[in-house]
């Protein structure tokens, strides 16, 4: 049976932590879908077509093990719909698991026959999330060496350049 894995995230913008997790899965998986997940509730800086578009340009779009595609449904459906047997999560450290926990046993619930993988991200991007990278860049921060460097770019188009600090 051919081992299909989900890798789910806003990717709001995607890290070099995301692109470890993806590296070492494409050695673990048949096929990598990495989606690209859309909630109304939230707000993203980037759009979803952007964030599609970004993480092609850093993994390339000529993989044939690796797919990139987005959703705004609940994660178990989708997994069912592209024929999915695991849903891969990325941990960066204790805090994220007891959330990523109840979402696993949730997700367990409502389909029986999809299992969740954790992976830990290597140990160098343990602090750093989408989040904390978005907020760096607003205020004017380097990211650079966090984030793949057309990463660094669009956010650097979306914030202005850096223009020094106010004293």
């Amino acid at each position: 049976m051919k081992k299909v894995a989900i890798y789910p995230g806003s990717f709001d913008p995607i890290t070099y932590g995301h692109m470890d997790i993806i590296t070492r899965a494409l050695n673990m998986f048949d096929e990598l879908i990495v989606l690209v997940a859309y909630n109304p509730n939230k707000h993203y800086l980037f759009s979803v077509e952007e964030r599609v578009e970004m993480i092609y340009e850093v993994v390339g779009k000529n993989n044939g093990q690796l797919r990139i595609d987005s959703y705004s449904g609940l994660l178990v459906d989708y997994a069912k719909k592209v024929g999915a047997n695991v849903i891969l999560r990325g941990l960066r450290a204790v805090s994220d698991f007891e959330y990523e926990f109840q979402m696993a046993l949730m997700n367990r619930r409502m389909n029986k026959d999809v299992e969740t993988v954790f992976l830990m991200t290597g140990y160098q991007w343990f602090y750093t999330s989408s989040n904390l990278i978005k907020q760096a860049a607003c205020m004017g921060g380097s990211v650079k060496g966090l984030v793949p460097d057309i990463v660094n770019k669009k956010l650097m188009e979306k914030f202005g350049r850096p223009k020094g600090r106010v004293k």
